[in-house]
């Protein structure tokens, strides 16, 4: 397979290989499909559960939000559940 770059893109990985980044120009390839497996699968993951909370509103499991506190409530319950998911111990941004 023949990949063909831009000046600019070119030039950017000549400058990561200057660096000590890369190694070899073909480095800046298998790094570049790396990343886009990594947001294609993390996208696939997101429509997934976008398709289980649809499916769970329509089966009438969602939650009326009412009041901003309880927005905020919400929200910071779920910002908890998610950091113990990924296992990281943050704090929430403000």
């Amino acid at each position: 397979m023949e990949v063909r770059l831009t000046p600019d893109q070119e030039a950017f990985v000549r400058q990561a290989i200057e660096s000590g980044r890369l190694h070899r120009a073909e480095d800046a390839v298998e790094e570049a499909l790396r990343l886009w497996e990594e947001r294609e699968r993390t996208r696939a993951e997101i429509l997934a559960a976008v398709d289980l909370a649809e499916a769970s509103i329509t089966r009438g499991e969602g939650r009326v939000i009412a009041t901003k506190q309880y927005a905020r409530k919400l929200a910071s319950e779920v910002n908890r559940r998610g950091r113990a998911r990924l296992g990281t111990r943050r704090a929430p941004r403000r």
